[in-house]
């Protein structure tokens, strides 16, 4: 695991230091909505879609440290391959989007729909493969001593469902320097302790390595932006450890600020309609909202960084 952390933090390190220039030469700058807070204006141009450099190191760590493991076990065990096989849909599936928007000049890729098909589609065949290796059942631990809720069939709806909301959480997360960089590899330093598996342990520790080597140049003021291609992938890897590990409602506690920010959305449109036209929040996701009460971009991260610290610490105590 130290090794799968050192390759992928050293990986992640020197893409995104060379990368930053071949972005640029490429033009692969962000564009910036006009709805978005004006401040962010000046962040437009900067190379996005650099979520591929400490994708590519995950790849490396996991082919260098993790396959080799496997493929020495007298049992081979194919749910790490199932695992990564979803995160790197769902990377394909960010890396169209933040094409499109490349090739159309705008902040626009794929629609709403066209994400959640593939979104979907892709949880759907994680479930089958998951299921299929006997690596998840139908129960669902409750936290606090509550014991366990056997959902029977109506678990894998639940799975599905939740799979992409925290997929689709983490994408809304990543909207401020380093902001969903910090909180994931936060959080997935926490799942690397209650991993209780060499291979859970690993695919986090090498996701973290990757995000500490693109942390680097994605800190305020970012030199470069994780895209679509990143934060989709990011959210599948959370998703699908907590699935993997039995940790579902762990990742509702520890990964709180994720569904918060999702909410956040939801409550903000939810309410504009409900009351023809007045916001709930500044700004929504939430992060907007405490820009806009004034708050800089580094103390919104450390912010966020500290909840999620706290959310696994209940966790912890809670399971």
């Amino acid at each position: 695991m130290i090794c799968a952390f050192a390759v992928s933090f050293l990986a992640s390190f020197f893409l995104t230091k060379y990368g930053i220039g071949f972005l640029k030469k490429k033009r692969m700058g962000q564009m910036i909505l006009e709805i978005g807070p004006e401040w962010h204006k000046k962040k437009e141009g900067t190379p996005t879609m650099g979520g591929i450099f400490f994708i590519g190191a995950f790849v490396l760590s996991f082919l260098t440290c993790l396959l080799p493991r496997l493929l020495l076990d007298t049992t081979f065990d194919f749910v790490p391959l199932v695992v990564f096989a979803f995160v790197l849909m769902n990377a394909a599936t960010g890396f169209v989007d933040d094409y499109v928007k490349f090739m159309k000049h705008q902040n626009k890729g794929l629609t709403a729909l066209q994400k959640l098909v593939f979104q979907f589609g892709s949880a759907a065949l994680f479930l089958v493969g998951m299921h299929f290796c006997g690596a998840i059942d139908t129960v669902l631990r409750l936290p606090f001593g509550l014991g366990a809720w056997d959902m029977g069939v109506f678990y894998y709806l639940f799975a599905l469902v939740f799979i992409v909301l925290v997929v689709n959480a983490v994408n809304l997360t990543d909207g401020l320097d380093g902001l969903a960089a910090s909180s994931v590899g936060a959080y997935l330093t926490f799942v690397v302790a209650f991993a209780a598996s060499f291979a859970r342990g690993t695919v986090a520790v090498s996701v973290v390595g990757g995000l500490i080597g693109f942390l680097c140049f994605n800190r305020h003021p970012a030199k470069i932006f994780m895209g679509d291609t990143g934060s989709l992938f990011l959210g599948a890897v959370i998703s699908s450890l907590a699935v993997w590990a039995d940790m579902d409602l762990l990742l509702v506690l520890g990964g709180f600020v994720f569904l918060f920010e999702a909410l956040s959305v939801v409550l903000q449109v939810g309410y504009f309609k409900l009351t023809h036209g007045k916001r709930l929040f500044k700004m929504a996701p939430f992060h907007h909202h405490l820009e806009k009460c004034g708050l800089s971009e580094n103390q919104i991260v450390t912010i966020f960084v500290l909840v999620t610290v706290l959310g696994c610490s209940v966790a912890a105590f809670a399971f």
